[in-house]
């Protein structure tokens, strides 16, 4: 995974071995789960950053 700001669907497809479905799925849990908070958030994106803490628990 490069080091982008934000990933698109086949990024989150491919780090997780799922399918784009699947991924997209995902991807629209996470971006409702900011949106809640107040964060604006981008379809069919995810800020990498989230997507880490919410994979691995927290990023150092």
């Amino acid at each position: 995974m490069e080091n982008k700001r934000f990933l698109d669907v086949n990024d989150v497809a491919d780090y997780m071995g799922i399918s784009i479905s699947k991924a997209y799925k995902i991807i629209r849990s996470m971006n409702d789960e900011l949106s809640a908070k107040g964060f604006i958030t981008i379809a069919g994106k995810i800020s990498r950053v989230f997507f880490e803490e919410k994979v691995y628990g927290t990023v150092a």
